[in-house]
């Protein structure tokens, strides 16, 4: 006698090739899912060190106008702070946890399957 798997991919091939369709589908969401997690951080990486890197620059020159008028100016600090702001910004975004367990629906749909399949063996 043969297990009712086996049985099932002889009799109805369709059945099966729907389920396996079905597992490519649930995979091609979460994947994407996960693919705009990655590049949102990416994104939110290369922020940061531009804006890191304009910052430097802009604190550099600061300094240098500082020290060439003599004097204090509020624009001096206002100018490379803004960029400092966004560079914090971005790299509390780029590292902000992830929202949540990676294929949650494709690991239950498995765990079912799993189930059935011990339940009808």
């Amino acid at each position: 006698m043969l297990h009712p798997l086996f049985s099932t991919l002889v009799k109805r091939p369709d059945l099966v090739v729907d389920h396996v369709s079905a597992y490519a589908e649930l995979v091609r969401i979460e994947a994407g899912d996960m693919a705009k997690d990655l590049v949102t951080r990416a994104a939110s990486w290369a922020v940061a060190v531009i804006a890191g890197a304009i910052f430097l620059a802009l604190a550099g020159i600061a300094v240098m106008l500082g020290l060439i008028q003599n004097q204090f100016h509020w624009g001096l600090v206002a100018v490379p702070g803004a960029a400092l702001l966004l560079a914090v910004a971005a790299v509390l975004r780029a590292m902000k946890p992830w929202q949540s367990e990676r294929f949650p629906e494709l690991k239950a749909q498995v765990a079912s399957d799993v189930e059935a399949l011990r339940a009808v063996s």
